[in-house]
């Protein structure tokens, strides 16, 4: 398979610039129909974006024969039963994340494309990105001895859409699984895990301190990772202003860097490096180049469903959802 033809169900904002852009552009692979609810939206998209074939049956866009394999760019409450079917089409699969809206979801999602013999991926695209490629080569290479620790703040200020009631799926939580914590917060774990192991122990709790609505805004949790480094974490997202901050601390060492900001990515160990490394264009493009080499079975690529459902789990333990 020289070129890996996606279909994409959904065309709202993430697959706009970060996401979309990436299919089409990168070397082996092409994005072949776009499918959308509303018509007009769908048409306009395909239109901006040169892509040939437009439908609103999700049922089309699975089953048409010029596609390989789907991406699935829609909020996750829809993620469980549209992977179902793009698995029962033979087809591959990557979702948006979060995978699902709790583990069990994801865990049916997971087997059955193992069953078929199919790959499941999950837009965790942090795990391809260089910025933390760089961070995962530090610890590899022992620059701060061993890990004992890891701390992430994440807060924002309420946006006017949150303060005025509008509607927002990501702060549904039968939409979206949660709040904000369950949409950013999830990037963040998937990719803890992916630099310092599993996570095996996790407990917090959340509270709706400005109750603007339904999910919660606030959330703090503590947990063990497989190594015996511990974690904290703390999301407040009506706070008095943005911080995003994580720092890992190791035995003769740190490192310092954001989840989401483009702050630089530091050591502080035996000399000090601070290292600018910003994100592609389109963040999704590592993530696309790193499916299209799995499918074609050039190299693993690190975000598949496997690994997506350690962090549902946690998730799930500290938004208690079952």
């Amino acid at each position: 398979m020289d070129v890996v033809r996606w279909g994409m169900i959904g065309c709202g904002s993430v697959a706009e610039r970060k996401s979309g852009p990436a299919f089409y552009k990168a070397p082996g692979s092409a994005l072949v129909a776009v499918m959308g609810r509303r018509l007009e939206a769908a048409s306009d998209y395909a239109a901006r974006h040169g892509i040939a074939r437009v439908c609103t049956d999700v049922d089309a866009l699975i089953n048409d024969p010029e596609v390989d394999a789907v991406y699935i760019a829609t909020p996750p409450d829809s993620h469980h039963a549209y992977s179902l079917k793009v698995a029962a089409a033979g087809k591959h699969c990557c979702v948006e994340k979060p995978m699902a809206l709790n583990a069990g979801q994801s865990r049916e999602m997971q087997q059955a494309f193992a069953d078929a013999g199919l790959h499941l991926f999950v837009s965790y695209y942090r795990r391809s990105l260089p910025r933390f490629a760089q961070v995962r080569q530090w610890l590899a290479q022992g620059r701060i001895g061993e890990v004992r620790h890891l701390s992430w703040t994440l807060t924002k200020a309420p946006s006017a859409a949150d303060l005025d009631g509008s509607t927002n799926w990501r702060t549904d939580p039968s939409v979206a699984g949660g709040g904000y914590f369950a949409d950013l917060a999830s990037h963040g774990f998937d990719l803890f895990q992916y630099l310092l192991g599993d996570i095996v122990e996790v407990a917090g709790f959340t509270a709706r301190q400005a109750g603007l609505y339904a999910a919660e805004d606030a959330v703090s949790a503590c947990w063990r990772f497989a190594s015996g480094a511990l974690g904290m974490g703390c999301w407040n997202f009506v706070a008095d202003r943005r911080e995003d901050r994580v720092e890992i601390i190791g035995s003769h060492g740190r490192i310092g860097f954001s989840v989401f900001d483009e702050h630089p990515v530091q050591l502080f160990a035996d000399e000090k490096i601070s290292l600018e490394i910003p994100h592609h264009e389109h963040i999704q493009w590592h993530h696309v180049l790193g499916m299209n080499a799995h499918i074609r079975g050039d190299s693993k690529h690190p975000a598949v469903a496997e690994q997506a459902l350690k962090t549902d789990w946690v998730m799930d333990q500290i938004l208690k959802r079952h």
